[in-house]
């Protein structure tokens, strides 16, 4: 028995499938690999449009990309823009939702209106009924001078260049239904990227509270640095909490105790040791020539005298003989 197989663009395969009388069924090869084909010609399509995309996003060209998240029912399109006035309702609610910590009114209105305050806001432009601009992410930070921060020793900067700055992280903080999209690490990078543009600025830096396991995994992964454990630095409800140091250097800034500085300030001790030995074991060799040479001259010269005198004897000698 023959089947005759068409592919999907109308040709017609080389051979057709063909029941044999033992009763096996013998399947040809090409009407099996044409749909696998299929498949995966579409899967490396999807493939390399999202990979791209996700490029783009990485080098700051496309703002917009589609995350995933399981306890979504849609898709959404997370966008990135300044926090802007109309902010402000949504702001102090997602604040009082997050954070232990109250903040005074004065604060929002620096943040939504710029005031010594930047600022950096998510939205997921797929919502509907109106939300496509509601914040469901934020980050603050403010521009503080090195030399009046609290890391002013963990930084090894030029203390005779007052304008050198620092970035301050304020708030960070995502809506809980929108969590592990990779928001929080968009702003923070917004932040860095940000401070790296300043040229005067040395590091990103800020406080995590000590029991926040979340936060302080996502900073040590952005490649922050902990550089200090500070006791009792947060008041909550009349107890006192621990809080953890977070550095980024960034432009050159770097910490005074980096293991790099450690390794050159071993080298050039050790360096300036064997110029010194060196510099002794070669003055004391000259002091040996000078001395043999003085010997050697002082001999000399008594063997020229001594001489010189048998000379004069032996011809005063003869003179007198003759």
């Amino acid at each position: 028995m023959t089947f005759i197989v068409l592919t999907p663009a109308g040709h017609l395969l080389k051979s057709p499938i063909r029941f044999f009388s033992q009763g096996k069924e013998s399947i040809n090869q090409e009407a099996i690999a044409w749909p696998l084909w299929l498949m995966w010609h579409k899967w490396k399509e999807k493939f390399m449009c999202k990979f791209s995309k996700y490029i783009k996003y990485l080098q700051g060209i496309d703002h917009t990309i589609p995350m995933v998240n399981p306890n979504l029912p849609r898709r959404p399109t997370i966008c990135y823009r300044p926090i802007q006035p109309a902010d402000l309702e949504i702001l102090e609610q997602i604040h009082t939702d997050l954070f232990p910590i109250r903040y005074e009114s004065e604060f929002f209105q620096n943040v939504v209106n710029g005031q010594d305050i930047v600022s950096w806001a998510a939205v997921d432009r797929s919502r509907p009924n109106g939300q496509s601009d509601e914040l469901i992410g934020f980050v603050t930070a403010r521009i503080v001078l090195a030399r009046e921060s609290e890391i002013g020793d963990l930084l090894n900067y030029d203390p005779s260049k007052p304008d050198q700055t620092l970035v301050y992280i304020l708030t960070l903080g995502v809506v809980e239904s929108f969590r592990n999209l990779g928001i929080a690490s968009a702003l923070i990078r917004e932040v860095i990227k940000y401070a790296s543009s300043i040229p005067t600025c040395r590091a990103v830096y800020l406080h995590v509270i000590s029991y926040n396991n979340p936060a302080i995994l996502l900073y040590k992964k952005m490649s922050f640095k902990c550089v200090r454990r500070l006791q009792g630095f947060y008041l909550i409800d009349g107890q006192h909490y621990d809080s953890y140091l977070f550095v980024y250097y960034v432009n050159g800034g770097r910490s005074p105790c980096s293991p790099l500085e450690l390794v050159t300030a071993t080298l050039n001790h050790m360096r300036n040791g064997l110029k010194l030995v060196f510099g002794r074991l070669w003055k004391n060799e000259d002091r040996k020539l000078v001395s043999k040479w003085s010997k050697c001259k002082e001999s000399h010269c008594l063997i020229s005298t001594t001489q010189s005198r048998k000379n004069l004897t032996a011809e005063c000698t003869g003179y007198e003989c003759v």
